[in-house]
């Protein structure tokens, strides 16, 4: 954490780490609430707050306070046992807490944990009402006074990957909840997600570097074929053009309309993208089909393939399952992993 602690040392300062790692034991229910138990009396001495995941044997956690606090607990996480394969996702400064309301927030995805049915209701307080805030302007359709509470949440300091990661994405989910709970029409969740997409063009990226900006990168950015829902396809755009890329966009309504971009463009990366809101698990077998199609037309332009969409972000579905290269949880950071794999790519 030298970049983040090379920051002078004003109180005002809070200091942010995400990482991800490997347990080396899979822990169980109650070995999870008691690692909580000590993180939580240990994260309230040092002024520290954040968020664990624990899913399919791997951990993610983001943790925020003063740097000085930050850098002696992460110098602790890094020689626990519990856990290997460290790797630092993000590191920076930001002007206000994400998680102020929690020594640590857990979320814990086990088949011995219960699955908590709605994004909100796994937040802190004040990021669920955040989320209930945003699905309703959202379904009412309220462009201007969701633009507004965007972009209060960027003033405060917030990141564009955070922004899209625990407040878009999580309110298209909760709207997909709705429709399936016959809260909301159809019309109403189609509306919804077209005022989050608006809102999510407002959200600007951090360029990459300049070694990724200037490897003119191609990327077919598609919904899957008969998609209705392109809120993820859309809002992955401006990443992608903002990193460097070379962007073209599909909405297929067919999978030969799909596989025929492909051959004509020959992109270096194809993201086939479904609804954000609402489980597609009847689509697998077709979206086997569709990459395992592209892959053919693509054989002499070997093509990275992601996939992404709610059965992903949920961990339904694998991109192995679907004969994917990569699925993506969400759209923060898919322009770097996807970079990543098409200089794999090239250099086999």
């Amino acid at each position: 954490m030298g970049g983040i602690n090379s920051q002078n040392g004003s109180a005002d300062w809070i200091a942010c780490l995400t990482y991800k790692s490997t347990a080396t034991a899979t822990p169980s229910a109650s070995d999870l609430d008691f690692l909580v138990a000590k993180a939580r009396a240990r994260n309230n001495r040092l002024g520290v707050t954040g968020m664990l995941l624990f899913e399919n044997g791997c951990f993610l956690q983001t943790l925020e306070g003063p740097p000085t606090a930050l850098e002696s607990l992460w110098s602790s996480i890094q020689r626990d046992g519990r856990h290997n394969h460290i790797e630092v996702l993000s590191e920076h400064i930001v002007t206000a807490r994400l998680f102020s309301d929690w020594d640590l927030l857990l979320d814990g995805r086990m088949d011995d944990l219960p699955r908590k049915p709605h994004p909100a209701a796994i937040a802190p307080p004040a990021m669920a009402e955040h989320i209930d805030r945003l699905v309703e302007l959202s379904l009412n359709g309220d462009d201007l006074g969701l633009n507004t509470l965007v972009a209060g949440f960027a003033d405060d300091g917030w990141t564009s990957d955070a922004i899209l990661s625990l407040l878009i994405e999580p309110a298209a989910r909760a709207m997909g909840d709705a429709w399936l709970d016959d809260l909301c029409s159809e019309i109403d969740l189609t509306i919804g997600l077209s005022m989050l997409q608006l809102a999510g063009h407002a959200v600007r990226y951090i360029p990459s570097p300049q070694t990724i900006r200037n490897s003119h990168y191609r990327v077919l950015l598609a919904t899957a074929p008969g998609e209705a829902h392109m809120l993820g396809t859309t809002l992955l755009a401006d990443q992608f053009l903002d990193a460097g890329w070379q962007v073209d966009m599909a909405f297929p309504t067919s999978e030969e309309a799909l596989t025929n971009q492909v051959n004509a463009q020959h992109p270096d990366a194809l993201d086939i993208g479904l609804s954000e809101a609402l489980p597609r698990q009847h689509a697998l077998a077709s979206l086997r089909t569709t990459i395992e199609h592209s892959r053919l037309v693509a054989a002499e332009h070997p093509t990275v393939i992601s996939v992404g969409g709610r059965l992903f972000a949920d961990a339904v579905a694998t991109a192995q399952s679907v004969g994917a290269d990569h699925a993506r949880k969400g759209v923060a950071g898919t322009s770097i992993r996807l970079a990543e794999l098409v200089q794999q790519n090239r250099k086999r």
